[in-house]
This record gives C-alpha cells, structure tokens and sequence, in this order.
C-alpha cells in the first residue's frame, strides 16, 4: 500500500511524454529538436540500435504476455500446419487454372511439375476444412463464460492456421494469432480476434509464446515452419523441459510418408517411447476426444507460473 501511495507523486511516463511533445510544438530549439533530448522509451531509433536487442526480446515477451494475462487466457490449443493449404474449391480453381495450362502447353515441364502439385493440394486441402471444424469444436467445448481454457492459437496466417481461427469464428469464440514479420507473408487472416493478433521480430519469442500456456499441439500437413515447430516441441517434451501434452498429427498416411518415425527408433536416435509422445488423428472428433481423454484426469497446465 505504502508503495502504491508512494508511486501516485510521481508523473507517468505517459504523461511526461506528453509534456515532452507539448514543448516541442511550443518552443522547437535545435536542443530539443536533438536526438539526445528524446525520452529513451519514447524515441524509436535508440530503441532500435543493435545494442538494445535484449530490451526489445523482452519486449516481444512481455507484450503479448501482459495482453493474454488481462485477458485471463488460462491454456490454448495450438494449431500448427502449412499456409499453402487453401479451402477445397480455391483448391480446385488453382487445379483447373494449372490444366489449362498444360492443356496450351502439354510439353512445358514447369507446367506440368504445376499441375501435379495442384492435384496434390486439392487432396490435403480437406485438412482446411478438419482444421476449420476442430477449431469449432474446441471452442464451443472451452471457451465457457467462466473458463478461458483451450483457447484456439495459431501463427496468424493463411491456409490451416486461418481454417482453426475461422473455425473458432464459427463457435463466436476468441482465438488467438501469432503472427511473424516474414519477406512474403502478408497481414493476419481476417479470422483471428483483434485484440489477440500479435506480431514478432524474433522466432524464438513467438515459439516460446506458442508453448508457453499450450495444452496440446494440432500438427497438420505442412512444410520447413510447421517441421521446425512440431519437432521443437517433440524435443522439449522428450527432454522433459516441458510437461508432457497430447501431439496430435492429423493425417496418418501423410506424416509417416513424410516422416520416418520408426527409422528414427531402428537407428537408435531416439527411443521406442519417445514415439509414444506423439498420436495420429484424423478427424476433428479424433483429435478433441484425444485432448480430453489426456487430461480427464489433469489438471490444467500453468507453464509460465511454474517454468517463470
């Protein structure tokens, strides 16, 4: 109390910011038009320096941190797989667009590689719609006036991650987007909720936040991101430095065409129990009933109580 009584003397740094604008626009001078004179919280480029990039990995961890706190978000379910994965039938416009063109071309290699990639495609694009309908599920499940438990997180973009958050839209649920600052990547799909739309510089503190409230991983078809977070994840489940949680990967045949886990075991890199982490799913229904019957007995995880 002492301490809060203590703290109201003193101007926030809001207000001296304000201020500090005021005298500016007043009375401009070239020492208060000087870089220096700028408030250290307030002036980008110094904030941008080489040198202040542990501020601004802190950052990037607590922002989002501090915002899914005020919003009491206890665990999230987090949904992992390719961005080039659209709906069936924009699946099937690029096939006939890809036909025509070897239909005008049928000797164009390029043509050709294109028209068997989009036959390919239309066959995983109905993991949008399992994505989109386990979405719905685990929130109309969850997300209860008093509980904001399983919420929906993915990394914000197109394809599957915008299947899970539209299917959180369809139960009128909140979800949650990771998103990352990337050369070709464009802005959030329209399916997440705004105020739970975040953005990051750094890998590994969007990673971190992908982990740190999940209670279970969806892992869809996908390619070098979504390899990089699933195996992530399997390594810190497998080392122990996060508790255990249901890795479910959708698509049995896909994964162990992609993926040979059982080599993996055969040449001793990894132990035959360290395959128990994960589980193969292939329907939404699945993959929730897999969710609950993990934790039927268990109490909801607190990672960044118990691991901060």
């Amino acid at each position: 109390m002492a301490r809060k009584e203590a703290e109201t003397h003193f101007p926030s740094a809001a207000s001296d910011k304000r201020q500090q604008e005021e005298i500016i626009h007043q009375d401009a001078t070239p020492q208060s038009l000087s870089p220096s004179y700028r408030l250290a919280f307030a002036d980008d480029e110094f904030l941008l320096r080489r040198e202040l990039r542990p501020i601004r990995l802190q950052l990037e961890l607590m922002k989002p941190e501090l915002l899914l706190q005020e919003e009491a978000i206890v665990s999230t379910i987090v949904v992992f797989g390719s961005a080039r994965i659209p709906e069936p039938a924009v699946a099937r416009e690029r096939l006939a667009a890809a036909e025509a063109l070897v239909a005008a071309a049928p000797q164009d290699a390029e043509a050709l590689r294109r028209r068997d990639v989009a036959r390919r495609v239309v066959e995983t694009s109905r993991y949008y719609d399992i994505a989109r309908e386990f979405g719905r599920r685990v929130s109309e499940h969850s997300q209860q006036p008093d509980s904001r438990r399983y919420v929906i997180a993915t990394g914000g973009g197109p394809g599957v991650m915008e299947a899970a958050n539209r299917g959180a839209c369809d139960a009128a649920a909140d979800s949650i987007g990771l998103s990352i600052v990337l050369p070709h990547e464009q802005a959030p799909n329209a399916y997440v909720t705004p105020k739970l739309s975040f953005n990051f510089h750094y890998f590994a503190i969007r990673k971190m936040h992908f982990l740190i409230r999940a209670e279970a991983l969806a892992c869809f078809p996908g390619g070098f991101g979504t390899m990089d977070e699933l195996f992530e994840a399997l390594t810190l489940i497998q080392t122990r430095k996060i508790e255990p949680m249901p890795v479910l990967l959708f698509g049995e045949a896909w994964w162990r065409r992609i993926v040979n886990f059982d080599a993996l075991v055969e040449e001793g890199v990894i132990s035959p129990r360290d395959l128990e982490i994960i589980r193969f799913v292939e329907t939404a229904e699945e993959g929730w009933r897999a969710i609950l019957d993990f934790y039927r007995d268990r109490p909801p995880h607190n990672r960044w109580a118990t691991d901060h």
